[in-house]
């Protein structure tokens, strides 16, 4: 079964400084039908203007991983963590028993835009960690690049959950395919251009959950960036 959740129909936030669309009920939002899918609670499509950003705030008990799509973003922490994050980079903070930080848009001649992913962990009360990984293009091109994983395996960030991350870049015409184990259950999510899933025409924004299916054949008809989650 594969239920789409289309980009206009996300919820949205906008303030003077972000312009935030929401895959999942965040803060405000809240629908009972799209209160997260597994352990996947939060898709963020956040942009945020020149020289603005995220104060300082707290979070516990949750993975929170950020993927930047363009410009940069500073991330300061309690934990006594300092980086720009940019685009090919891959953060995963574990909030655990709590931690603060801030995420700033460093660059006052440009936008900022990311995707905050929150994942509810396998258990309360981690100690917080902190965890940022590089990927370049050419290893996301034309495959699923394992980025996020429970074990960390292949290079990945660890995330405290059952749940494999994958990005993939793809040309126009170019197709990768996702076996799903018995059990399993997936999240696709479109982040730039178009793809068709087993036949269903998905654009930007666009996510699909997707459970009962063993094989996703994901075929790209234009450029594409995609972030495929395999979760328990």
């Amino acid at each position: 079964m594969i239920t789409v959740r289309r980009a206009a129909d996300r919820f949205h936030t906008q303030i003077d400084w972000l312009d935030s669309r929401h895959t999942f009920s965040f803060g405000e939002h809240y629908d009972p039908r799209h209160a997260g899918f597994r352990a996947l609670l939060v898709i963020n499509d956040d942009r945020i203007t020149p020289g603005a950003g995220f104060p300082t705030h707290g979070h516990r008990d949750m993975e929170i991983v950020s993927y930047v799509l363009d410009g940069e973003l500073a991330h300061r922490d309690s934990m006594g963590n300092g980086s720009v994050i940019r685009p090919g980079d891959v953060q995963r903070m574990t909030a655990g028993t709590g931690v603060r930080h801030s995420e700033m848009n460093p660059r006052r001649d440009r936008g900022a835009h990311f995707l905050q992913i929150w994942i509810q962990p396998e258990r309360r009360g981690l100690a917080p960690s902190y965890e940022q990984r590089r990927f370049e293009d050419s290893d996301k091109r034309g495959r699923l690049r394992l980025v996020a994983s429970r074990d960390g395996r292949e290079g990945s960030v660890t995330v405290h959950q059952d749940v494999a991350l994958y990005a993939a870049l793809l040309d126009a015409g170019q197709s990768v395919e996702h076996d799903l184990a018995p059990e399993r259950h997936a999240w696709l999510q479109v982040v730039r251009g178009s793809v068709h899933l087993d036949g269903i025409e998905l654009v930007a924004g666009d996510g699909a959950a997707i459970s009962a299916v063993t094989r996703l054949p994901i075929a790209a008809r234009e450029p594409t960036e995609l972030l495929l989650f395999d979760l328990a």
